[in-house]
């Protein structure tokens, strides 16, 4: 289900009252590729109710620079709602989710294994609460970026 932002809270914990363990992970998730659903399969089994949160088109225009996203957000939205690995999916336009999570208060947050502890802003706040971090290494080959430049170079 797409959730608005102001109701992501109430959804995840309804979830949790049913006695869900809530897992929550973010990014652009602009052209869905393979590694994309093998990390939020691998991220859904870590709890019971996976919530996305979705850099907005702007914000992902902020990271990622002209031409990006791909697809816009409402599009981003509907796809992965559809994959069977995710419950919930809300959008952001903060350059961080630490606003989301201090409303979901994940009780996993995953991130791809290009991040650590140190570079991740709201991993402190997981940790604060008691939540955990967990780490998914990333599928060598499997990138958007990757997929955007093959498309380009007619490969």
């Amino acid at each position: 289900m797409i959730i608005p932002r102001e109701h992501i809270r109430d959804v995840c914990d309804a979830a949790r009252a049913k006695g869900a363990a809530v897992v929550f992970t973010n990014g652009c998730f602009d052209v869905l590729h393979a590694g994309h659903v093998r990390y939020l399969t691998k991220a859904r089994a870590m709890g019971d109710f996976l919530v996305i949160g979705l850099n907005s088109d702007d914000s992902v225009r902020r990271l990622k620079g002209n031409g990006r996203p791909i697809n816009t957000e409402d599009d981003r939205a509907e796809v992965l709602d559809a994959l069977r690995a995710v419950d919930a999916v809300t959008i952001f336009g903060e350059p961080t989710a630490e606003a989301l999570i201090s409303m979901v208060r994940p009780d996993v947050y995953v991130k791809g294994g290009d991040y650590t502890l140190e570079t991740l802003p709201e991993a402190k706040i997981v940790q604060e609460y008691g939540g955990r971090v967990e780490f998914v290494p990333l599928v060598e080959g499997r990138s958007t970026t990757n997929v955007i430049e093959r498309i380009r170079s007619g490969a």
